[in-house]
């Protein structure tokens, strides 16, 4: 039986949580036994951990998301201790801090397979120039670390290489994996047209720009209402902000039932500085629902303009608006692409088998070592 440890730093809102709950959940049991490791959810986060539920799982309290030295060596130190207990045969990280620590930990335990999984990167868009150029240099010496790194999409994997992060052969590109069946399941209707933005309410997603487009379209006659989905730490000065659109817009806060959610939506709009691959994209794609974003990060992987969504410059209001009134303009066609095309790209069942055989092809190579390790 071959001992897969995942790491991810919390099980808040969002595809990386649903990505390792899935993997954990799916991974043939005949083969693979799996142990996820999850640290805390932040203040104002939505929480997934309810995901988890009838898994090996435990939480370690040390592994937020904050850079906290005494906390980060804490968790060090505890994963290294558990990892020479289990001694698992892969040790696979999610996210940043996870990333970190994990693989540092996995290195000084021995661990013979240490793969990491980048859903995104923070290379550009969330810190200034100095910030950026230390996340770099820290992601390339732990690139060192690891046997193998999985972009979730081609521009995600293309931005690693640009970056030096590791060598071209060391990076792979495994797509997202989700449970679309509620969503291509849920019926659609409503009587009003409704503009709506799903995500966590931070700086990276770029509300404001959504603020904007509802003045924009609101301008040009639209008298639909508009809708925004989630939560976070920009809350109170979005609503504050948004004071000016007399009751067109809905602060929703997080809501679980979000094939519902998406179906009372007439189009999904995203206008994130940066993403890896967006879960609300595809997910409203797999609703059927329209969809027009930023093109930004893995987003142009996922949308071809005018085929199975729109897309705009990033911060180009103008090209949003455009691209919403195409959206609603449109017969379904567009719609009903992109849900075909999602449903086959992006399944739980695609992703379970590209991770397998990763493993799989990972142990054939260190079967050696694996067999002869004494850690």
């Amino acid at each position: 039986m071959i001992r897969v440890l995942r790491l991810i730093a919390r099980l808040n809102v969002g595809g990386p949580a649903l990505h390792v709950t899935h993997l954990t959940r799916g991974l043939n049991p005949a083969r693979f036994e799996t142990r996820l490791i999850t640290g805390q959810i932040g203040a104002g986060e939505g929480d997934m951990s309810d995901l988890a539920r009838g898994l090996d799982w435990h939480l370690l309290p040390e592994m937020g998301r904050e850079l906290a030295p005494l906390a980060d060596a804490i968790t060090l130190i505890k994963l290294w201790r558990l990892m020479r207990a289990w001694r698992p045969h892969i040790v696979h990280t999610h996210t940043a801090k996870a990333g970190a620590v994990g693989r540092l930990a996995a290195r000084l335990a021995g661990a013979p397979i240490v793969i990491h999984t980048f859903h995104g990167h923070t290379f550009r868009g969330y810190w200034g120039p100095v910030g950026s150029w230390a996340t770099v240099m820290a992601e390339r010496l732990l690139g060192q670390l690891a046997d193998r790194l999985i972009a979730v999409s081609d521009r995600v994997r293309d931005d690693l290489i640009e970056f030096q992060i590791a060598a071209p052969e060391k990076i792979v590109t495994v797509p997202l994996g989700l449970d679309l069946a509620p969503f291509a399941a849920q019926s659609r209707g409503r009587a009003k047209p409704a503009i709506g933005i799903v995500g966590r309410l931070v700086p990276i997603k770029n509300h404001a720009l959504f603020l904007r487009l509802a003045r924009q379209l609101i301008a040009e006659g639209f008298d639909g209402d508009f809708v925004v989905v989630g939560d976070g730490e920009l809350r109170s000065a979005l609503a504050v902000e948004a004071a000016d659109l007399n009751g067109r817009l809905t602060f929703t806060g997080w809501r679980r039932n979000l094939s519902q959610v998406y179906a009372d939506l007439s189009v999904v709009v995203n206008t994130s500085l940066n993403e890896g691959t967006p879960v609300a994209l595809i997910e409203a794609m797999a609703a059927g629902v329209p969809v027009v974003a930023t093109a930004v990060g893995g987003v142009p992987d996922l949308i071809h303009h005018g085929q199975t969504g729109w897309l705009a410059s990033n911060g180009d209001v103008e090209a949003l608006a455009e691209g919403v009134k195409s959206a609603l303009r449109d017969d379904g066609t567009v719609a009903r692409r992109a849900q075909v095309e999602v449903l086959q790209r992006f399944s739980k069942e695609r992703l379970i088998t590209d991770v397998e055989k990763l493993y799989e092809s990972l142990l054939a190579n260190t079967q050696y070592r694996i067999l002869n390790t004494q850690y």
